[in-house]
């Protein structure tokens, strides 16, 4: 049998049949199902949980203490902080199976979950949004979207490189990233990277 083309720890559980890529580390006492789908470059931190139906793409990175739960996706470029929260039932009861009623979270590429936010599930968090620590987010999110409180609500525009952005929530203008300089043109409340 050959050697994984990933380093875990000796305390990480990795159950036969995940898919994990090159160059992904596993740390202390992650446990990674056996139907995940990992892409290359990934980081998962300390006690670290993926279920069986989720779906990870390149160089996302997971802090420690989330449990990424079946029904969601993160796309490439990925940041979540430590403690992030998924969840995938929305009205759960102990006494009442709904495991048929899961409902898809799908992070886009390149968006940051701040430390202990929250995505309920049946949320998309847009390209390059930004989820400030604590957030709680209920509704999706548009890309580049700088969210905030509870329950998480728009409060700017955040560049892919993770600056924020001098222009207005809704309407029109433009803006450069000020350590990058590239250009963002905002129009009808949809930002785009010019």
């Amino acid at each position: 049998m050959s050697e994984p083309i990933y380093t875990a720890h000796p305390t990480a559980i990795i159950d036969r049949g995940a898919q994990i890529g090159a160059g992904t580390r596993v740390w202390h006492w992650a446990h990674i199902c056996a139907g995940a789908r990992i892409g290359e470059g990934c980081s998962f931190g300390q006690n670290v949980y993926v279920g069986n139906d989720v779906v990870i793409g390149n160089n996302v990175k997971v802090q420690n203490n989330v449990s990424v739960y079946d029904a969601v996706t993160l796309e490439d470029d990925v940041f979540c902080g430590p403690s992030v929260v998924f969840t995938n039932v929305y009205n759960p009861r102990s006494s009442v199976k709904r495991k048929h009623e899961y409902r898809a979270t799908l992070v886009q590429r390149g968006a940051t979950l701040g430390a202990n936010a929250t995505i309920v599930c049946g949320s998309t968090v847009g390209a390059h949004a930004f989820i400030a620590a604590g957030a709680v987010v209920n509704r999706d999110v548009k890309p580049y979207a700088l969210m905030a409180g509870v329950p998480a609500r728009q409060i700017g525009w955040m560049s892919e490189h993770g600056e924020r952005l001098d222009l207005p929530l809704d309407g029109d203008g433009d803006a450069a990233c000020p350590d990058t300089g590239l250009y963002y043109s905002l129009r009808d409340g949809q930002l785009q990277r010019a």
